[in-house]
């Protein structure tokens, strides 16, 4: 159980979050998730050290995808701390990851179980091979982490209605990215259906999850370059009645410290 965590009661953190590197923690005081590990191993665990946590005591490992930053630290912790994986045959087939000491399969839009906590692998529009995003209940609440996604599709909206609270993608704010250092090919791949949510559609995209549910939306992936926490805080807060009460941002260094659903 997590430092100061009642049994039953879900609640999440941030290793940290954005283009060097994304990870999430879900617990419901019994059972822990790692989502994602885009850190370096020792990186990794002063992380975790900081949120209260021994990678021994991390019950999996879930992948979304393939992308070094969310699966830089996967193998090595894994591997060091004997930690299962899941991940999708396709995200596996991209030969990134190294051996794995327990492997296991998930199979999109298919359910399984941790132990306590229940995940639902939702199929997004991202360009690697075979990527998901996960909504997990424990108990009557439920999280969903939804980034790396190139534009909300109605199956998305659908699968992820209802959640208690939300990581979403907010990476790039349009005028920043075409003004800014990216290459133009980079610069279409990110603005585009496969690359990654600018802040209007992660805005476009609340009202169809059901925003008075929502107790928590935390913006996440933030591009260094392209995005400012404030310019997706701005954009989220009309939506909310200018009460910003239930945002936050999940940054690069800093992470987000637990975060309790009630």
């Amino acid at each position: 159980m997590t430092a100061g965590q009642a049994a039953g009661r879900l609640r999440f953190a941030s290793l940290g979050s954005g283009s060097k590197g994304n990870a999430t923690l879900v617990s419901d005081g019994e059972t822990c998730l790692l989502v994602d590990c885009g850190f370096g191993l020792r990186d990794a665990e002063r992380r975790l050290a900081d949120l209260g946590l021994h990678p021994r005591q991390l019950d999996g490992l879930l992948v979304t995808h393939e992308h070094g930053d969310h699966i830089r630290g996967v193998g090595p912790l894994a591997r060091r701390h004997g930690i299962p994986v899941w991940l999708t045959p396709g995200t596996w087939a991209s030969g990134r990851l190294g051996e794995l000491p327990d492997r296991r399969w998930i199979t999109p839009q298919r359910r399984f179980a941790v132990k306590g906590l229940t995940i639902d692998p939702v199929t997004v529009p991202h360009d690697a091979r075979e990527p998901v995003q996960f909504r997990v209940r424990g108990g009557e609440r439920s999280l969903g982490i939804l980034t790396d996604l190139g534009h909300p599709t109605a199956h998305v909206a659908e699968a992820f209605a209802g959640c208690d609270a939300l990581v979403l993608e907010c990476n790039h704010d349009p005028q920043m990215l075409a003004e800014g250092p990216y290459p133009p090919r980079l610069k279409r791949r990110v603005g585009g259906d496969w690359g990654h949510l600018a802040n209007g559609q992660a805005a476009a995209l609340l009202p169809r999850l059901g925003l008075d549910r929502l107790q928590r939306i935390v913006c996440a992936h933030l591009s260094e370059h392209n995005n400012r926490p404030e310019l997706a805080l701005e954009t989220l807060v009309p939506l909310l009645d200018g009460d910003d009460s239930r945002l936050d941002v999940s940054c690069q260094e800093a992470g987000l410290a637990w975060q309790a659903i009630a």
